[in-house]
This record gives structure tokens, sequence and C-alpha cells, in this order.
């Protein structure tokens, strides 16, 4: 009778948490970035990459600390003009003429998976950078949450492990009964 008595209450608590948890999270809990490549030429795409490791090697320590995404888009902003500057050194250093454009918009984004998760198509906040005309293809990630800020390789692949502490409790107390 006691183990049915504390499954009843576990089952209760698992349903109220459940409830208590958005059934989505909203487009305006996400700051992306949209870096835009000058053309569809090859060095021109190959360059956008260089500039996105160069912005993301850039942002990363500033981004590190921020908890909310309003910190993280305050950080943006407040280093835009860096951005460009860190943008363009990398055109420069590869031979490119043409320069970065960098600014904080909301804008559209189809849906996107990052690993096991997915932000479906809707109007974001977003970090755009611009190299040249901007007409390209382009590379977008998430930098809040940090998927592609903080840790692994901040390339967009980084895979996000979720963890619930009251599914570990019950996994645990499962195993011990």
């Amino acid at each position: 009778m006691k183990k049915i008595v504390i499954a009843a209450v576990a089952l209760i608590v698992l349903v109220a948490v459940i409830a208590l948890i958005p059934a989505q999270t909203s487009n305006a809990d996400f700051l992306r970035i949209h870096i835009r490549a000058d053309s569809n030429d090859s060095a021109d795409q190959n360059v956008k990459y260089e500039v996105k490791s160069a912005v993301v090697d850039y942002l990363t320590p500033y981004l590190a600390n921020a908890t909310t995404k309003k910190q993280a888009m305050n950080v943006v902003k407040e280093h835009l003009t860096d951005i460009e500057r860190v943008c363009d050194q990398v055109l420069a250093q590869n031979g490119f003429t043409y320069k970065s454009h960098a600014k904080l918009t909301a804008e559209e984004f189809p849906d996107r998976s990052y690993g096991d998760v997915t932000l479906a198509a809707g109007v974001y906040d977003a970090l755009i950078i611009e190299l040249g005309s901007g007409s390209g293809n382009n590379w977008w990630c998430v930098v809040y949450p940090p998927l592609c800020f903080v840790g692994g390789e901040s390339n967009g692949t980084n895979q996000i492990v979720y963890k619930s502490k009251l599914m570990e409790i019950i996994k645990e107390w499962k195993q011990n009964h």
C-alpha cells in the first residue's frame, strides 16, 4: 500500500509540474543570428564561414554571462560596431574589398532544427550581418539561449541535453523500489 501511495503522490507532482510548463516556447524567447554572404560564389560562401567563426569567437566571452534574452540583446547592441570591425578584418584578410553591416532587428525565419531543438517558422529578434550585398546563401543559428555561442564547436551543431530533476528523482525511486 505504501508503494501505491508514493507512486500516486509522485504522479500528482509530475502532472502538476507538467501543467506549469508552457506548451511551447515563444519566438520572443530567442535571439537569432543570420549571416548573409555577398553572393553564392564559392569564395563568398567560404569567407562567410570564416566570418561566422570570428564573430562567434568575439561574442562568446561577452554572451557567456547573459542569463536573459534582454541581456544578450544589450550585449549585441553594445558591440555592433566591433562586430562589423571583426567581420571587415576577416573580409580584408581574405582579399575582399566589400564591407559588412550588422544590425539588430526582427525578421522572418523558416523552421529550423538544432539537434533535438526545433524552432518554428516566425518572426524572431536577430543579429543580422550582411557581407557586401548580402544576396548570397546564409548561415543562421541562435545567440540566446546560446545554442551556437557557448561550448561545443560553435558551429550550429551543438547537441543540447535537457534534464529534468524531477524525472531523475522518479527514475532513481523506481530503481530502488
